[in-house]
């Protein structure tokens, strides 16, 4: 009970604190904050989505930054040929992740281990040099977005605060949706496979329709973040899709906590936060960070998760 308590009053805290941000932002005038944390909600739902697959379903996808790229490039090439409203942008965007998470999820899946990893990231970095060999939309150069995603009124993303606070409830929409999915029977038997995948086979679940079903709802979830990604930096490149950031999203993960429904999150709060800092104290930040990352996840059994509950049990 203590461990919960603990656990659940950080968790309370972080997420208040992001919900009273952008009030902390008015008050000092500090614009930078809010779009620091923008930024970092973003990213945060996707390692959420990641986290779906990894955390939950025991598959290490090495390749889920495609999906923020295909995000992106959805509400870019959209915007670049005529088309500005979100309501068109954004469901092509989470239609294209969905596809494409389709088609990797179907030809990764009949592999295991190592193997699963290494087509996943073959499958993203084929994304990333199509994007570089798109000529009209930027190559390697990247594509400006000049007008961010009409809502017809309804909302303004050209403003910090709404937007802000659209890139929050899309988070917290994922977050209760990933609780449904791994609470309802469908989660349990995707967590069932991933701790004895031919028991479950067995008693007679077919094994890769779950994880494909599973494969493509990550998917999707990451390829929203894309969207909401191309919005907050008006501009998006092949180099969103390239294996580093698959592996910043795999760090977010494993030091918040694998397979903790808020851990991703807390993981990229400190992930990111971390690389501010340490970029504003030296330009070498990477040699720090890397070393100290490389410390806290081999000594850090859980992430930061599971160091809440070894403090409450102490």
């Amino acid at each position: 009970m203590k461990t919960f308590t603990v656990s659940k009053a950080v968790t309370v805290l972080m997420l208040a604190g992001l919900a009273l941000l952008p009030l902390y932002s008015h008050l000092t005038g500090n614009i930078f904050i809010l779009t620091l944390f923008t930024r970092i909600i973003i990213l945060a739902l996707a390692a959420a989505s990641l986290n779906l697959i990894m955390g939950f379903g025991g598959m290490m996808s090495f390749g889920h930054a495609a999906y923020l790229g295909i995000g992106g490039y959805a509400v870019g090439m959209l915007a670049q040929e005529g088309v500005g409203s979100g309501f068109i942008q954004f469901p092509v965007a989470l239609a294209a992740s969905a596809l494409y998470a389709l088609v990797i999820g179907a030809l990764s899946l009949r592999t295991r281990g190592v193997y699963f990893i290494m087509i996943t990231l073959a499958f993203a970095q084929m994304a990333y040099y199509v994007a570089s060999g798109l000529a009209r939309y930027g190559g390697d150069d990247g594509l400006t977005v000049y007008n961010r995603s009409d809502f017809s009124g309804l909302i303004n993303l050209s403003n910090r605060t709404q937007f802000y606070y659209l890139c929050l409830a899309c988070l917290f929409g994922v977050i209760v949706l990933i609780w449904r999915i791994v609470n309802s029977r469908f989660g349990l038997v995707v967590q069932g496979l991933r701790s004895n995948e031919q028991r479950m086979q067995a008693i007679g679940f077919p094994a890769k329709r779950y994880q494909l079903v599973c494969f493509v709802i990550s998917g999707t979830m990451c390829g929203l973040a894309g969207a909401l990604l191309a919005n907050n930096t008006d501009f998006v490149s092949p180099a969103v899709m390239y294996w580093t950031r698959s592996g910043d999203l795999m760090v977010m993960v494993i030091l918040g906590g694998m397979g903790t429904l808020f851990g991703p999150i807390m993981g990229a709060v400190f992930f990111l936060l971390l690389e501010e800092l340490l970029s504003q104290i030296t330009e070498y930040w990477a040699l720090i960070m890397g070393p100290l990352l490389l410390v806290i996840v081999l000594f850090g059994r859980g992430g930061i998760m599971g160091a809440l509950g070894r403090a409450g049990r102490g």
